[in-house]
């Protein structure tokens, strides 16, 4: 049997994903959490061997709940879900310990795919991603070098990219319209970048807006 904890802030999709395991044999959920605080405090107290991880929820942001999760239980299996596009995050997921990626939008049996191969301790990524990643591993560096953004300075170049103003951005990720234009001025300085035009270009040429 495997073990499941579902991490999402919404219940609804907690909700779905619970009817999607409760029709696998082979698969029962064991806890779930709302935000990255709580899943840290929860795979502790369980035997999950899969944790089902979304990338946008509340707390200390998805890279770093990923880089505790995998501190606190090397041995758990994750699979990253999310409704961002393999382009925005899946990369990112992986080189940070994800066991694979796979967006909201595909089917149910897929998912209990997923779920069955990380849990024997392999990769999941879809044959897209694969493609992307192999074609990734033949570019040059200058097509990645949103890689080398922290979380936050990645959520920054996507909001700004997409047309967001400072202050909307400053809302949106509960920071001062100062801390935004510091983030706004680390992305230009580590991605060669001088204007907003650059930024948006590049955003929109790497698919990292929805």
């Amino acid at each position: 049997m495997i073990n499941i904890v579902i991490a999402d802030d919404h219940p609804v999709v907690r909700e779905g994903l619970k009817r999607i395991i409760a029709d696998c044999p082979d698969m029962t959920v064991v806890d779930e959490a709302s935000d990255g605080e709580t899943v840290l405090s929860t795979i502790a107290s369980t035997t999950a061997d899969v944790l089902l991880l979304d990338v946008s929820m509340p707390g200390p942001g998805f890279l770093e709940t990923m880089r505790r999760v995998k501190h606190a239980r090397e041995d758990l299996h994750v699979l990253v879900l999310s409704v961002h596009s393999e382009d925005q995050y899946a990369v990112r997921a992986l080189r940070a310990g994800a066991d694979g990626y796979l967006t909201k939008d595909h089917s149910p049996e897929e998912l209990a795919a997923a779920v069955r191969r990380v849990h024997m301790g392999g990769k999941y990524v879809t044959e897209s991603l694969a493609e992307r990643l192999a074609l990734d591993l033949q570019s040059d560096r200058e097509q990645l070098l949103h890689l080398a953004l922290s979380e936050r300075e990645f959520q920054v170049l996507c909001k700004l990219g997409a047309g967001r103003t400072v202050m909307e951005v400053s809302h949106e990720l509960g920071l001062s319209p100062k801390t935004v234009g510091t983030y706004r001025t680390r992305v230009c300085s580590k991605m060669g970048l001088q204007t907003n035009a650059e930024l948006i270009r590049y955003v929109v040429e790497h698919g990292l807006v929805d």
